[in-house]
């Protein structure tokens, strides 16, 4: 499965959550549900992913975890705020890059429309 068919499921499901829920729930509360969602679809998800950041040809645990890794390919950031800034787009990004992987999205879950809460986040330097 491709990253971007990855990327089609991941926004249905996160949809489907949102209706249920909708916005104003702990992030936590959205991950543990998109999680179970993902999950029980027949996709292998990992959640609170560590990625250990490579410093001098060494890894070193630095505490970063992704939120949900999907198909060991796809980045899944999530979030509940106000409303998404330049710094969560460039945490998303770090972990795309620390992870060497490709995609991913971030996503909002504290928006009336979900669909306005989720930004796709590429890693155009993956080596």
């Amino acid at each position: 499965m491709t990253e971007n068919e990855i990327s089609n499921k991941v926004i249905g499901y996160a949809i489907s959550v949102h209706k249920s829920l909708g916005p104003g729930l702990l992030e936590n509360t959205y991950k543990e549900c998109l999680f179970y969602k993902l999950k029980t679809s027949g996709l292998f998800v990992e959640k609170e992913k560590k990625i250990p950041l490579i410093y001098e040809g060494v890894a070193l645990e630095c505490g970063y975890r992704v939120a949900l890794l999907v198909e060991n390919k796809f980045v899944i950031e999530i979030e509940s705020v106000e409303s998404l800034t330049d710094i969560h787009l460039a945490q998303t990004l770090t972990y795309l890059k620390l992870g060497n992987y490709k995609l991913g999205l971030l996503i909002n879950f504290n928006e009336i429309l979900l669909k306005t809460g989720i930004r796709r986040v590429i890693n155009n330097l993956q080596t």
